[in-house]
């Protein structure tokens, strides 16, 4: 990935700072989308979804970043920047306004809007605070347990991915999605197709946000697309749970196959069109 000299700004690096500790509460859509996450990473969800809260302690210690650290901090907030300028070039062209997320970069634990913030969810997108959280530990999680390569690009497509689902609440699309949960109409197995359409459409979302980023900037190297698509497809839900339990089972997706996380950013990568992602009218029929 070739770096430029664009930075955001919008990044609240929290590393080096001593963990917060906190309390989530159960019952929003950030808890299913966190609980969600959970399950990402092969772990429990129950515990946060059955209880009311989990509590949480941190570490109030303070160090010094590394070099190595620094230096991620400086490629998140180019792209921060890249994202910002894209999706606001796409809103505008589509008579939208866009408004940026703040990213925030923590280890082991710390608050946010929709409760603690700990290592073992990964990377996930709060709707309550509009702010991305990562805990840069993750990608080695990918490598080592879900057998992802992970390069620069990789991390620009799980922050992508992440912006795809601010993308979604700024458009209303996770309102409707959080209203659909609490009707009550519907049944587990629906809701989770329901998921699997939102979670897709980050991955499409995603994918438009590269083409266009590339038609703009020039960023991409030989064997970026395909590193993002190593990853979309590490974290399928049938590879996730073929590693976890042996078997795979359809009607607990909550994020799509490995093949479904490829077709959709390959979409948004091949069209860079934000109105050819329609997830939920192609998969809910």
């Amino acid at each position: 990935m070739r770096w430029t000299d664009d930075r955001g700004g919008n990044v609240d690096d929290r590393r080096g700072s001593g963990g917060g500790g906190g309390m989530i509460v159960g019952g929003g859509l950030g808890t299913l989308i966190i609980a969600a996450i959970v399950f990402f990473l092969g772990g429990d969800p129950s515990g946060i979804l059955n209880s009311g809260s989990v509590q949480s302690s941190g570490n109030s210690e303070r160090r010094e970043l590394t070099a190595e650290e620094k230096q991620i901090g400086q490629m998140v907030d180019m792209l921060d920047a890249w994202n910002s300028q894209t999706w606001n070039q796409v809103f505008k062209e589509n008579g939208m306004t866009y408004v940026d997320p703040k990213i925030v970069l923590f280890e082991d634990t710390t608050n946010s809007a929709c409760g603690t913030a700990q290592s073992a969810m990964g990377p996930f997108y709060c709707p309550a605070d509009q702010k991305v959280y990562m805990d840069m530990s993750f990608f080695g999680e990918l490598q080592q347990r879900f057998g992802a390569k992970v390069t620069e690009f990789t991390v620009a497509y799980v922050l992508a991915h992440e912006v795809g689902h601010h993308v979604q609440t700024l458009l209303g699309t996770t309102q409707k999605v959080d209203a659909l949960r609490r009707s009550g109409r519907y049944s587990e197995a629906e809701m989770n197709r329901v998921s699997v359409a939102t979670e897709l459409q980050a991955d499409f979302y995603a994918g438009v946000w590269a083409r266009r980023t590339d038609d703009s900037k020039k960023i991409l190297e030989p064997g970026d697309i395909q590193s993002a698509i190593d990853a979309a497809e590490a974290v399928g839900d049938d590879n996730i749970q073929k590693r976890g339990q042996g078997y795979v089972n359809q009607e607990s997706f909550t994020h799509g196959s490995s093949a479904q996380r490829k077709e959709w950013f390959m979409k948004g990568y091949n069209t860079g069109d934000i109105r050819q992602g329609d997830t939920f009218n192609q998969l809910l029929k």
